[in-house]
């Protein structure tokens, strides 16, 4: 199953009551109770993300019917609730943390939420769940000069390598934004594998530092979730996203060049 195509669902918070600030990314605890029994009850697989990387490097089989459940940033919830659910199922799954939001000695204060600390992030990873790195401080990173992209990469892998003692292997880019350069970075950092967003199928094909997710929302219905697991009309499903962010990734490109040609003539 080297050529599989395989949903990597990205979740964020999981949470009865979201802030403004991560509801429309959030799921409840009843949905997300749900929708994993819909991936137990399907005969789906879940596996890390470090574990997917490795058999597409190695040419290993993968499990029938690969899934991975993947979570960013670090909201409390995932240990709250999410947690004693994929107990329950015996699932595995990666979680990336962006280290500055977490609650310890490396808080930054920019958490949209409740964020994990580091005893039960430490809970998380004993109880098989991966844990990624997310940056420091959650930027743009496609948007930073060359030493502060390696600052966010390296501080992050730093400090979950300080409080877990082991090194992450796996990345996520922030808002799913990345380019050569950064896919270059993260590489030479020395994580093996990298998740985007894309809103679509992983494949082998897209290289271990380009790999697609699909997004679940507070809006995922159960039919919905049914079909992006198991990958049908996922291009129709996300055809809007696809249109809003080639959009922005125009501004977003005339705001970089606007940055390079104010510095080149300073």
């Amino acid at each position: 199953m080297t050529d599989a195509r395989v949903p990597i669902l990205m979740y964020h918070s999981v949470a009865t009551e979201p802030n403004e600030a991560t509801r429309a990314l959030s799921v409840s605890p009843e949905a997300f109770a749900e929708q994993m029994a819909v991936i137990a009850d399907g005969g789906l697989t879940p596996v890390t993300t470090a574990a997917l990387a490795a058999c597409w490097r190695t040419g290993r089989s993968l499990p029938p019917r690969p899934v991975l459940v993947t979570f960013d940033d670090g909201y409390e919830g995932v240990h709250r609730h999410a947690l004693p659910v994929l107990a329950k199922h015996g699932f595995p799954a990666t979680l990336f943390v962006s280290t500055g939001w977490l609650r310890g000695p490396y808080d930054t204060g920019g958490g949209l939420d409740t964020m994990l600390d580091w005893d039960q992030v430490r809970e998380l990873a004993e109880a098989g769940v991966e844990i990624g790195g997310h940056s420091h401080s959650h930027p743009q990173l496609d948007q930073l000069d060359d030493r502060r992209l390696r600052s966010e990469l390296i501080l992050c892998k730093e400090i979950v390598s300080d409080q877990l003692g082991r090194a992450p292997a796996s990345f996520a880019y922030p808002y799913g934004y990345s380019s050569r350069r950064v896919r270059e970075a993260v590489r030479e950092t020395g994580y093996a594998q990298a998740l985007a967003v894309g809103n679509g199928l992983a494949r082998r094909a897209q290289g271990p530092y380009a790999l697609r997710r699909v997004t679940v929302r507070r809006s995922t219905g159960t039919a919905e979730f049914e079909r992006l697991v198991d990958g049908r009309a996922i291009g129709r499903t996300f055809a809007r996203d696809r249109a809003l962010t080639k959009g922005y990734a125009v501004v977003r490109r005339a705001r970089q060049v606007r940055r390079l040609v104010t510095r080149a003539g300073n």
